[in-house]
């Protein structure tokens, strides 16, 4: 594996007693990983994982050859999705849902009418960011070098991977800074409750992806981990690539405490990560 990767995070022993790893938080090309979904379990398993997930945002097109990949080379791989999820004043949360029926025909559809809407937000975002090069004298982009990125939902970094190629940026952070905030379009979000639903009416099971991204403030994730419960949330990702050992033994306790399951995962999207 490249040396970003963070190989966490849930153990399990294996036949003889070895302790062997699973990461249940990957994105391929087909959302905005890096890699495709092939080369991201083949990764995984040279790094030495026994079972992989790969959890692309609202998108499950990876998932077949990710699955193919792990015959391959000899790793157990999980259909997986992370959601993008809207609850109360909370924005952008993210709902993880495991082991379901990526082909189901209701979690399609909405995969699909969630994808639609999408490639217009970012054709939007284009065309603004389009009016902001022509300002500074530059070329325009074609939409359909973006398009290129993405084996799959189509993001905002794939948009600021163009914006370096054409140099008009040193790298994604500046690309965002400087085009892709201040020529955003409002994102569209699953309610909490109809995440859940979907998931579960597809045979699988959620949670709560990342506690530390949607807010430092303990008092508030209780609440919200009681919600959500009632609600029917599974779990929580305790093991995540923003928690101290203190947070994660927290973590593990509130789930305890409402008899949910423990989830971890490195939310490898490869070189620089990713934000959409």
């Amino acid at each position: 594996m490249t040396g970003d990767w963070c190989s966490p995070y849930a153990g399990r022993k294996g036949i003889q007693g070895l302790e062997k790893y699973v990461d249940l938080h990957l994105h391929s090309r087909c959302s905005d990983g890096l890699y495709a979904p092939a080369e991201v379990i083949c990764r995984a398993a040279a790094a030495g994982l026994a079972a992989a997930a790969l959890a692309d945002h609202d998108n499950v097109d990876g998932i077949d050859a990710a699955m193919q990949a792990g015959n391959a080379c000899g790793i157990e791989v999980l259909p997986a999705v992370e959601l993008s999820v809207v609850w109360g004043g909370f924005r952008d949360i993210h709902l993880l849902g495991y082991g379901m029926d990526h082909h189901h025909r209701e979690l399609s559809a909405a995969l699909e009418d969630f994808r639609a809407f999408r490639a217009g937000r970012n054709q939007r975002i284009l065309e603004r960011i389009n009016q902001k090069l022509a300002e500074e004298n530059r070329a325009p982009i074609a939409f359909g070098e973006v398009r290129r990125h993405a084996e799959g939902t189509l993001g905002r970094p794939h948009i600021a991977r163009v914006l370096v190629d054409h140099g008009y940026a040193r790298d994604s952070e500046e690309a965002f800074a400087r085009y892709l905030v201040p020529c955003n379009v409002p994102k569209r979000y699953f309610p909490m409750d109809e995440a859940i639903g979907l998931i579960h009416q597809a045979g699988g099971i959620t949670s709560l992806a990342h506690p530390p991204y949607i807010t430092g403030d303990r008092g508030q994730l209780r609440r919200l981990f009681d919600a959500f419960a009632a609600l029917g949330l599974d779990g929580i990702e305790a093991y995540n690539n923003r928690s101290s050992n203190d947070d994660v033994d927290w973590y593990i306790s509130e789930a305890r405490r409402r008899n949910l399951i423990v989830t971890g995962g490195s939310d490898f999207h490869g070189g620089e990560g990713g934000r959409l």
